[in-house]
C-alpha cells in the first residue's frame, strides 16, 4: 500500500474514532476524498475486524472493537510527550533518510484537531464533545453544577469557552460572571448546555500562560536557577519542555525561564535544595522561605 493512501485511512480513522459525530458529507469535506473512497476505506476497516455503527446520518468506528484500545492509545501524543519523540528524531543525523522520513509522517499523521479527541473516556466524552461544538459555534454554554477547587460551592457557571489544554484536562473560558478567562477543570463540570447566544467578548478570550512547571495565570515571574547534574536530569524527566530553557554554565546549569507562579517551582527546589542555587530572583527566595516555614512544623510535628 502507498504511503499517502495509508496516511489517508490514519485521518480517516481519527475521524470515525473521535467524539464529536460526523457524517460521510463532513468526512468527505474535511479529508477532501470522495464518497466512494471513504466507503472503500470503511469497508477495509470492516474486513480488519474493526465495527462500524452508523446513528443516522452519522457514522463511526466502534470503541468496542478488537484492537481499538491499542490503537487509541498510539495515535495522541501529549506535549511533554511529543518533546521527548521531537527530541528523539532530531537526535538522528540529519542526512539520515530515516529522520526525514519520520517526521514527515509524524506531522502528516497528526497535525490534526481530531486526533486529541481520542484520549477523553468515561464521562467527559459528552462534555468535551458539546464544549467542542461550543467552540466551533462560537456559542456560550452553561457549565452545570460546576464544583470548585475552593471550598465545596457547586454551581452553575455561564462562560464563552473558547480551547483546551493538554489532554483535554480543562477549558479555557471567558466567564460572564467575573469578566476575566478562567480554565476549568472538566472532571469538575456535571454537564454542559449549549446556549443560542454568541459570544460576546472574544477579544478577550486569552489562553493565559501555563510555565515548564505546569502552572498557570496570568502573570509571569522571571526566576534563574543554576542547577546540578542531578537536579538538572531529574528537571528534564519531570518537566521536559524545561529542557528549551537550559544552558551550559560551566559545570552546572542555569534555567532561565518564566513561571505563572511560584508554587510550581518551589516544590521541585525544596527537595532539591543541596544541588539547587537560586540566582537572582529575591522574589522566589522570599516566597521559598515563606513555604518552608509553613511547611518544616508541620514535618517536625509530625516526627516528634
Amino acid at each position: 500500500m502507498d504511503q499517502p493512501k495509508i496516511e489517508r485511512m490514519l485521518r480517516l480513522m481519527k475521524m470515525l474514532t473521535a467524539n464529536t459525530r460526523y457524517t460521510v458529507d463532513d468526512i468527505a469535506d474535511r479529508l477532501n476524498m470522495s464518497r466512494r473512497t471513504i466507503y472503500r476505506y470503511i469497508d477495509t476497516f470492516r474486513e480488519a475486524g474493526f465495527v462500524i455503527k452508523k446513528s443516522g446520518n452519522h457514522i463511526r468506528l466502534d470503541k468496542e472493537s478488537p484492537h481499538f484500545k491499542d490503537i487509541s492509545q498510539l495515535v495522541h501524543f501529549t506535549e511533554e510527550e511529543a518533546v521527548i519523540l521531537k527530541r528523539a528524531i532530531e537526535s538522528i543525523d540529519d542526512t539520515n533518510l530515516l529522520k526525514h522520513n519520520l517526521k514527515r509522517k509524524l506531522y502528516s499523521i497528526y497535525d490534526n484537531k481530531i486526533l486529541a479527541d481520542t484520549i477523553v473516556r468515561g464521562n467527559n466524552a459528552e462534555i468535551v464533545h458539546s464544549l467542542i461544538e461550543a467552540i466551533e459555534q462560537k456559542n456560550q454554554v452553561i457549565l452545570h453544577d460546576y464544583r470548585s477547587a475552593h471550598g465545596s460551592a457547586v454551581r452553575s457557571r455561564r462562560v464563552e469557552p473558547f480551547a483546551f489544554t493538554t489532554n483535554y484536562v480543562q477549558v479555557w473560558c471567558f466567564d460572564l460572571e467575573s469578566l476575566t478567562c478562567k480554565l476549568f477543570k472538566l472532571s469538575r463540570i456535571g454537564s454542559v448546555e449549549i446556549l443560542n447566544t454568541r459570544w460576546d467578548n472574544e477579544a478577550a478570550h486569552d489562553k493565559g500562560f501555563i510555565d515548564v512547571f505546569r502552572m498557570h495565570g496570568t502573570k509571569r515571574h522571571k526566576i534563574t536557577l543554576s542547577l546540578g547534574i542531578m537536579a538538572r536530569n531529574l528537571l528534564i524527566e519531570e518537566y521536559p519542555l524545561a529542557e528549551e530553557h537550559l544552558s551550559p554554565d560551566n559545570n552546572r546549569w542555569l534555567l532561565q525561564t518564566e513561571v505563572a507562579d511560584y508554587a510550581g517551582v518551589a516544590r521541585f527546589v525544596v527537595g532539591l535544595l543541596d544541588d539547587i542555587i537560586i540566582v537572582n530572583s529575591p522574589e522566589l527566595e522570599q516566597y521559598l522561605a515563606e513555604y518552608v516555614s509553613r511547611i518544616w512544623p508541620q514535618a517536625v510535628g509530625q516526627k516528634e
